[in-house]
């Protein structure tokens, strides 16, 4: 079968290699989407950290199942998606249900080969039924949940005042989720277009581009008050020291970012504001189904989400081509 492959940072290719066996309590899932997401951006320009090469890419996959056990709930052809966080089931942070908080997490695509390929075998636990859902949107779970599972961490309710910084696929999800709470939902980015589709897409109420008076601004906005919830979704460490000034008294930061980076904040007045700061790591099936229930109610625009698309063979082209924000990708789809 067909793999895409990231040789190492800069290099990506279409390679062949043999089909998956499913071991026991296993599914084989025939792909048929893969999402393209910052993780493989990063895993391409060789910033990702948690990863080695050569390393097969994918982990936002959709498929239909191929092959299952004689007594799986799953039949063949069932439109699935993958929870591509493979947990161990027996640490204590997955005895307490927090599975994407295991000790022993193994993430497809980045700790181990991924899904950008024909065919994957993965857990029977691991393959979330889609029923309803077009392809499509089922490659766009995965994302959609860890901005669900962000938003589920912070808190928020419909009288929250929230601000999602950085306008990317996360940060969309994020203020999808937001919004569904009922809450007040601004994005701020640098990007215009990403500010505009937020606007007119998802329908966030306040749209703020970044530059040198963004404080002012926002502090005139909120009267003083700043935001009871801060979201970051930005991927940079300096965006990420600065969000913590955008956290009202009694405000609620969490970080959907990860970087290479010690990331430092005032601690008066962090303290004078009582900050609570969480960390905001993957989703949980929880989230997924979250997403699940909110696509098939039809309050997510799955349609504008996927920007741009590719097949397999053509995927070594245009994964870099898309990487850059000039190309004005909101999410990218590899059809198989």
């Amino acid at each position: 079968m067909k793999a895409l492959r990231c040789d190492e940072p800069g290099k990506l290719s279409v390679i062949q290699r043999g089909l998956p066996k499913p071991g026991p309590g296993e599914i084989l899932v025939r792909i048929r989407r893969v999402g393209i997401c910052g993780t493989d951006y990063h895993i391409f320009h060789g910033n990702q950290p948690y990863l080695e090469y050569p390393r097969v890419i994918g982990h936002e996959l959709a498929g239909e199942v191929a092959e299952a056990p004689a007594k799986s709930s799953l039949q063949i052809g069932d439109i699935v998606c993958i929870e591509p966080y493979l947990y161990c089931g027996t640490c204590r942070a997955c005895q307490q249900g927090k599975t994407n908080c295991c000790q022993n997490l193994q993430v497809l695509g980045v700790h181990r080969d991924g899904g950008a390929c024909e065919y994957l075998a993965v857990p029977e636990r691991n393959v979330v039924p889609a029923a309803g859902l077009e392809l499509d949107e089922a490659a766009m779970v995965e994302f959609l949940a860890i901005g669900a599972h962000g938003v589920e961490r912070s808190g928020a309710k419909p009288t929250s005042r929230v601000a999602v910084v950085g306008a990317g696929p996360i940060g969309i999800a994020a203020a999808i989720f937001a919004k569904a709470r009922g809450a007040e939902v601004s994005v701020l980015d640098m990007n215009v277009r990403r500010l505009a589709f937020c606007k007119d897409e998802i329908g966030v109420d306040h749209a703020f581009e970044v530059s040198t008076d963004i404080d002012s601004r926002l502090k005139k906005a909120t009267e003083g008050d700043f935001f009871d919830v801060v979201l970051d979704a930005t991927g940079s460490s300096k965006a990420m020291t600065k969000g913590f000034s955008y956290v009202g008294h009694g405000g609620t930061y969490v970080l959907l970012s990860i970087v290479r980076a010690d990331i430092t904040f005032n601690d008066p007045e962090f303290h004078k504001r009582e900050t609570a700061l969480l960390g905001s790591r993957n989703a949980t099936r929880y989230d997924f189904e979250t997403v699940l229930n909110a696509i098939r109610d039809g309050k997510v625009p799955v349609a504008a989400l996927a920007s741009h698309r590719s097949s397999l063979d053509e995927a070594p082209s245009r994964v870099p081509a898309w990487s850059s924000p000039e190309a004005g990708v909101i999410k990218a789809l590899v059809e198989l």
